[in-house]
């Protein structure tokens, strides 16, 4: 990483609050060139509190923008950080309204020469979309790091229509701690204490909104992005990481944007490809935008003839075969390039289930899966860290049923979505279907490629509930997750089926498993000729650059715990695996705020019961200025469990200043499981 300092401009920082229609002030940051001519200005609109969460990530890209020339500005939105007003649900219309509303001021400003770009990973990703999705007049273009068109089909909520148990409820319990934090009196002075307190009695748990929404209604199309993609005018540079679950949105955009668009997928994790955090390799991700940024918002400017617009619509890491790990430093591998999407360069071959794919019995397959399937599914959100990827899946694959291939004669790349049609026949109303497809290795190895589940509910349209026939016969297709990997002569390509993948997909009341026609069934591989990539320039990218750390102290490793661990109770079948999600733990920032982190999601089932299930997650936070005798505390603990007719949700907050509880509340709720 090369840490940059002798930027073309000098750079000037100020805390500024930014008006919105109904008076609210929202607090922002905002990095600017010492020029006397009017400058870009680009967007970051987030709720994760600018003032110490996203501090440390804050200082490696906005002062590097404002340093090549551009008003850089992060702003937290409103009810969050240090922003007044009351916070809402994700993505709901008062945060983008608040979004259009910034971006005009922006383009107002006499230090902005009018034009306006956003940019952001997950949360940020997501809202740049949907304002782009707005078309204000000044927004020209955006960049979208690991984010969704679907908010319902590609985010944390669900999967193939499956109530994601490891997310839904990990992702709920996270925003619960951090919308449950003060302002900081540093920032807002004596008012914090009100707003806190304000912000505390208006707040509700999100797991309520997205469990009473199981199936794609109007609550999730709204923001979703793939309803309209016509009405995204600004120009789109789209990235995802083959380790990030939302690398599916990169493919979608590439294929149906009318704006212009370019598509990178690389090996990264669900971060900004700078960062230089496994797996890697690293880019220089913050050039590529700049280039992306000259040429859509200095269109008059000498500098806007980057050559970014002359690259491939879609450019991605092709990943290499590898051993089964949970980290890796670097994933080997080649750029590649092409030109439209879908592309001309691959074709969907079929593997049928009785031939190209086989397994060890002839005739129908039973699936019928122990509910502990799953526990090595890895992180639904690999972050960076050491134990984020799926380890090695033979014992997986042994609680599945595999279909393999003969060894590979040749090399085989795929790129983009396999797709399974499956002939089903289910003995219960309710089922799932879990698909893994992996890369076996001479020696057995079994190396997760990609995956993919089918709530049987939603087999005819996500927006829908369609209960299986007992004892029916239907065909059934779905996509896995897209994927580049090239599979080396020798190895096998292994199909993996299973009824069950806990904690991903919360199980349905009974799980009875299904029944696979192997001679109707087949598996469509995405597979890449590659012939042509030596004609083609080769993709390269500059190396990582930034600006200078923030100069932030973590508190040391050695004082953490283990981050993934799997136990099973053997006399009760019961199977318990323990995270610490590692968002960054304790820290001390350089104004003198002390930070500490300590959180812990806990998944437990027994191996033959499905209403065993349940989830907990338990984060204590707190804040202190020790100059200022500010010192507060934040506890959250959420729990799901189900029955056959509800999921029982418990959620509570405690919040304490100095020692002494000045909020408590309990929320306790059963909502039907009408889809899930």
């Amino acid at each position: 990483m090369h840490y940059r300092e002798d930027f073309p401009y000098p750079i000037v920082c100020e805390d500024v609050t930014i008006p919105v229609r109904d008076g609210i002030r929202l607090y922002a940051r905002i990095w600017r060139p010492v020029t006397d001519e009017p400058v870009p200005a680009l967007l970051e609109y987030l709720p994760y509190r600018l003032g110490d969460w996203t501090a440390p990530r804050d200082a490696q890209r906005h002062p590097w923008y404002a340093g090549n020339g551009y008003a850089s500005v992060r702003v937290d939105i409103r009810g969050h950080g240090n922003s007044e007003g009351m916070p809402g649900d994700e993505y709901d219309a008062t945060e983008l309204a608040d979004g259009v509303a910034v971006v005009h001021w922006l383009a107002e400003q006499p230090w902005c020469s009018g034009r306006v770009g956003m940019f952001g990973i997950s949360w940020g990703g997501f809202n740049s979309l949907q304002i782009a999705a707005l078309a204000p007049e000044p927004l020209k273009a955006i960049v979208t790091v690991c984010s969704t068109d679907d908010r319902y089909d590609n985010d944390v909520h669900y999967m193939g229509g499956s109530v994601l148990a490891v997310d839904m409820h990990a992702w709920a319990a996270t925003m619960l701690a951090f919308v449950s934090r003060p302002p900081d009196p540093e920032f807002v002075g004596d008012r914090w204490r009100g707003m806190w307190l304000e912000r505390l009695e208006q707040v509700d748990p999100f797991i309520h909104t997205w469990l009473d929404h199981q199936a794609r209604d109007g609550y999730w199309r709204h923001g979703s992005v793939c309803e309209d993609y016509s009405a995204i005018k600004a120009a789109v540079l789209a990235v995802g990481g083959w380790a990030d679950p939302y690398r599916d949105t990169v493919f979608r955009l590439a294929e149906h944007l009318e704006a212009p668009m370019r598509g990178l997928v690389g090996p990264w994790s669900h971060q900004y490809p700078d960062r230089g955090l496994p797996p890697g390799p690293a880019i220089g991700f913050l050039q590529e935008t700049l280039r992306w940024w000259d040429h859509w918002l200095k269109d008059d400017h000498p500098s806007s003839d980057t050559g970014v617009m002359a690259e491939p619509r879609l450019r991605t890491w092709m990943n290499e075969s590898v051993p089964p790990a949970t980290r890796y430093a670097e994933r080997p591998g080649r750029w590649i390039g092409d030109d439209s999407w879908p592309s001309v360069n691959v074709d969907m071959t079929p593997y049928r289930l009785n031939d190209g794919l086989t397994t060890t019995t002839e005739g129908p397959v039973q699936v019928v899966s122990p509910q502990h399937t799953g526990v090595d599914a890895g992180r639904f959100f690999p972050f960076g860290n050491d134990s984020d990827l799926p380890p090695d899946q033979r014992e997986e694959d042994g609680r599945s049923v595999c279909f393999d291939s003969a060894p590979l004669g040749e090399h085989t790349e795929i790129l983009g979505n396999a797709r399974l049609r499956l002939r089903v026949t289910c003995p219960s109303a309710r089922a799932q279907i879990v698909a893994r497809l992996c890369d076996v290795a001479p020696d057995g190895s079994s190396t997760l490629v990609t995956r993919g589940v089918l709530n049987l509910l939603s087999r005819h349209g996500r927006e829908r509930s369609v209960e299986w026939v007992p004892g029916e016969t239907e065909d059934v297709s779905f996509d896995l997750v897209a994927i580049a990997h090239a599979f080396p002569p020798g190895h096998r390509i292994r199909l993996a089926l299973s009824s069950a993948y806990w904690p991903w997909i919360w199980p349905h009341p009974s799980d009875q498993g299904f029944t696979v026609d192997p001679g109707a069934s087949a598996l469509l591989l995405p597979v890449r000729d590659s012939s042509g990539d030596a004609a083609r320039a080769p993709i390269a990218f500059e190396e990582p650059e930034q600006a200078p750390p923030l100069g932030v102290v973590y508190a040391a490793p050695e004082g953490l715990g283990p981050e993934r661990i799997v136990r099973r109770d053997v006399a009760t079948d019961e199977w318990l695996l323990e995270v610490d999600p590692r968002y960054g733990g304790s820290r001390s920032y350089p104004d003198g705020l002390e930070f500490s982190e300590d959180a812990l999601e806990t998944y437990a089932i027994r191996g033959a019961d499905p209403l065993s299930a349940r989830t907990l997650s338990v984060w204590r936070v707190g804040l202190s200025r020790p100059e200022l005798g500010w010192n507060v505390t934040v506890t959250t603990r959420s729990e799901i469990r189900a029955d056959a007719g509800h999921f029982l949700t418990d959620n509570q907050v405690t919040a304490e200043e100095d020692g002494r509880t000045v909020f408590e509340r309990r929320w306790e709720r059963r909502i039907p499981r009408t889809h899930g």
